[in-house]
Order: structure tokens, then sequence, then C-alpha cells
């Protein structure tokens, strides 16, 4: 029992290490790091053997880049006026204007096909519900406009569904990570998202194969599901939703 207590997740190995967590995955799949492998492929570590096995060569990974103009808190009103540009879009984060170019192929494809599968899962359990995808914004205390890859606004929220936009929190936001967007959606979208109370956040890495469910506990995420590869990862507050990682990558 003593030896099971050392064991710790992914994310809080990521933590110690100041690395992210899709890093992890990846030494994980490579084998570059030790781990123990529980029921349903759930990984857990020891920190002393990982950074043995590193050997103190921590990879540091650069900061997504952004344009942003730090002098000005932008609003939703800024972001209407601002004029369209092919290859980029725009977002808002707290009052901060966020370019970034459009998303790839497999970005899409992914997303696609993960919207197949929540529009399926919905239109049985809560019919009066909607799936939505990029662009359509979604605003909050006016000084943050995102356009997330996937949402799901319950048949109880019909209130937040606007003539051109989300006004408020949806009860699931799903933003499929992009080379420049990885410490974005990680940090700072997560703690947005948190702060206003969506109450499930998930972050999908096609670079990775990876799927990460968090939802609210107490007001905080907590991670309630994870999986990468052709794992099949099963959440435990959608009954009878189970998500086969195979047919997003395929």
């Amino acid at each position: 029992m003593a030896e099971d207590k050392e064991l710790i997740t992914a994310q809080v190995l990521a933590e110690a290490l100041d690395l992210s967590v899709e890093t992890i995955w990846r030494y994980t799949r490579e084998k570059k790091i030790p781990y123990i492998e529980l029921g349903s492929k759930q990984y857990r570590y020891k920190l002393a053997d990982v950074i043995s096995a590193l050997t103190a060569s921590t990879v540091q990974e650069k900061a997504a880049g952004y344009e942003a103009q730090p002098t000005k808190k932008f609003t939703y009103q800024d972001y209407m006026l601002l004029p369209e540009e092919p290859g980029y879009h725009y977002e808002i984060l707290e009052g901060m204007l966020i370019k970034e170019p459009s998303p790839n192929v497999m970005h899409q494809r992914v997303s696609h096909r993960l919207h197949r599968i929540l529009e399926d899962y919905f239109w049985q359990v809560d019919p009066e519900g909607e799936i939505f995808d990029a662009p359509l914004d979604v605003t909050f205390h006016d000084i943050t406009v995102v356009q997330p890859d996937l949402f799901y606004v319950s048949g109880e929220q019909k209130v937040i569904v606007k003539d051109t936009r989300i006004d408020g929190p949806p009860t699931l936001v799903v933003e499929v990570i992009s080379p420049s967007s990885r410490r974005r959606d990680r940090l700072q979208k997560l703690r947005i998202y948190q702060g206003v109370q969506v109450q499930h956040y998930w972050l999908v890495n096609p670079e990775e194969k990876t799927l990460e469910c968090f939802s609210l506990r107490d007001g905080v995420y907590a991670l309630v599901g994870a999986g990468m590869d052709e794992d099949i990862v099963v959440h435990p507050d959608f009954a009878g939703l189970s998500i086969e990682l195979k047919a997003l990558w395929q």
C-alpha cells in the first residue's frame, strides 16, 4: 500500500517536471519513461524513477505564439469591428486580443468525427439540446469571446442561444488542440471556462492522439476521464457515452 501512494498521474507528473501533459503522454508512448499500467490503460508513474530515466534533460516547450495588445482591453463590441483576414480567426480572452491561424485538415477531421459522436448521443438523451461547432462566437462578460471547436448547449440552456452568438457558458466545451494553441487551451482557456462554470471541458490532441475530460467538482476542474491511441473513453457523467478514440484518428 505504501508503494501505491508513491504513484502519481500524468497531470501531477507534468506539473512536477514543468512539462506539458502532451509531452508526458508522448514519453509514455515512446517508452522513454517508466510507467505502471493499471486497469483500462490507466497510467501511473513514480517521480524519482522518471527523473532518473530522463537524466535531468527536461524538455521545455515553447509558449504558443499569439498577437495581443496589452495596453487596451478589447470588448465584444471591438471584436465585431475587426476586419476579416483569410487564414486567421480572432478571439478575446479576458480583454486580450488573440489572432490565430485557421485549423489544419487533421484538426477539422477529428473535430467533425467527434461532432457526429456527440450529436448522435445527445439527440437520444437531450433532444432539445444542440451541438455547435466553430466558427460561432461564445461570449462571457463582454470581455471574452471564444470560438470553441465543439460545444453542447443543453435543452435547459436555450436562453443563452442568441441570433448571432451564445451568450453564456455551455454545458460542454471541446477544444481540439493545435500546435499554436496548446498552452492557451490547457492553461488560459481552462481557467476561463472554470471561472464561468462551464460544467465540462474536454481537450483533444490529434497530434498526440489523446482525449482528456475535465468536469467541475466543487467549482474546480478535475480530470474524470482520459485516454490515448485506441483507448475507449467512458465518461462518468454521461451515462451510455463511450468514445472509441481510434475512430477519431483514422
